[in-house]
């Protein structure tokens, strides 16, 4: 029973799709909120190289779409990443997630991404155009001391130039 002989007020709280828990609605109008703002803040300036939007007119799943920085072995690849934002966003990060296959330690096999502020280095004073801008920074500059695959990572750091030539072959493979 919910609310007291088994009425349930919609006014104040509505069912997450994800394990039945309940959510404010006023968090999720906020959310809301700050996710469109957020959209035209990147549509007016989007970060180099990068765009995102939602995926039809779901506010809450967006499609981005990253170009490898010239001078790497992704350069001019095409990476599309699926952003998923939380109910309680900005308050939890977004969950990212690489759609295009990539040769990146910092990237599992399944397009997840370890990024720190994507985890315990979150705050809600960031946006999606700084989660993007840090995306697109481990291209440059990718963290081999924190990998989700440490053969690449080990690679990285032993035979950068073998590293890049496999980068590369599967920029071209998957990414173009």
């Amino acid at each position: 029973m919910l609310g007291g002989g088994g009425r349930s007020s919609s006014s104040s709280t509505t069912a997450a799709a994800a394990g039945g828990t309940w959510v404010s609605t006023t968090s999720v109008s906020a959310s809301r909120k700050r996710i469109q703002r957020e959209m035209s803040e990147l549509n007016a300036d989007p970060p180099p190289h990068c765009s995102a939007a939602p995926k039809g007119d779901n506010l809450f799943h967006w499609i981005a779409t990253i170009i490898g920085p010239p001078g790497t072995p992704y350069q001019g690849g095409i990476f599309f990443l699926d952003i998923t934002f939380p109910s309680d966003y900005p308050y939890k990060p977004p969950n990212v997630v690489f759609k295009t296959r990539i040769y990146h330690c910092n990237v599992d096999a399944a397009g997840n991404l370890s990024l720190e502020i994507l985890k315990d280095s979150w705050s809600p004073a960031l946006t999606i155009t700084k989660v993007l801008t840090a995306i697109r920074a481990i291209f440059t500059n990718p963290d081999p001391y924190t990998p989700v695959i440490s053969g690449v990572a080990r690679l990285y750091l032993a035979d950068k130039a073998k590293h890049d030539e496999i980068a590369a072959e599967w920029m071209l493979r998957f990414a173009k």
